[in-house]
């Protein structure tokens, strides 16, 4: 919809179980929202939609069901994406964030090869992993929440393509991406588990992932910067 030349976002809400492709290849005039669950290759060549994935508000209220021990969405969700911005209030399956060329996503859990030929964007996972991060990876980052020591998360990186390093300063580009991004799925999907992490962030627990190729980029230093270096780079806003 356009008014007074501007574009206007298109807001379509849904409720429910979601087949294949949820909001695929969506437009960056649009706000996606589903409170349910979906199938394989949800935001398949999103480009530029605000996508937000949660479960049923009754199913959290009554304290029975918590949302990031549960999975939400299915396999090779945001394959070949390009743009935009996603959050998920559980799991996803294998193959999360493959091909993923530049959406800011995310999610509090996920299976085998997160982030396989990753190019470009932020994924975070705020919840365990499968093996073979990373594999393929040759730009963009990802942050895992890692609170049981650099060996465990070692074990599930693909260490040919990628390297993990602790965000070592609260004030680092890396730090202050991250904590944004938590807020963000905080405020789109209403998670417990971002808010929980927030109430005492503790920086430390997230390992960075990088290819070599962005490993000596300023935005991604895990340590503060001088003034004069490169600022953190801001989120990608949807129109």
């Amino acid at each position: 919809r356009r008014a007074l030349g501007s574009v206007q976002p298109v807001e379509v809400n849904y409720r429910g179980s979601a087949g294949q492709s949820f909001a695929a290849f969506a437009v960056s005039e649009m706000r996606v929202t589903l409170e349910g669950d979906a199938n394989d290759y949800v935001g398949k060549g999103l480009s530029g939609a605000h996508v937000s994935i949660f479960p049923p508000k009754e199913a959290v209220a009554n304290g029975d069901f918590v949302a990031k021990d549960s999975v939400i969405i299915g396999n090779t969700c945001l394959y070949g994406a390009t743009s935009g911005r996603f959050f998920a209030n559980g799991q996803s399956g294998d193959r999360f964030g493959v091909r993923n060329s530049g959406v800011q996503a995310v999610i509090e859990g996920a299976g085998d090869h997160c982030c396989e030929y990753m190019t470009n964007g932020i994924v975070v996972v705020l919840g365990p992993t499968g093996i073979n991060v990373g594999s393929g990876m040759t730009g963009g980052v990802a942050y895992l929440h890692a609170p049981d020591g650099d060996d465990e998360v070692a074990a599930r990186l693909n260490s040919g393509n990628v390297k993990g390093r602790r965000i070592v300063d609260a004030a680092s580009p890396a730090a202050l991406s991250l904590r944004g991004l938590i807020e963000d799925h905080l405020e789109a999907t209403g998670s417990k588990w971002a808010e929980e992490l927030l109430e005492d962030f503790d920086h430390t627990q997230f390992v960075q992932v990088v290819p070599p190729s962005e490993i000596d980029q300023p935005k991604n230093a895990v340590q503060e910067l001088a003034e004069e270096e490169a600022p953190v780079p801001e989120p990608v806003a949807s129109r």
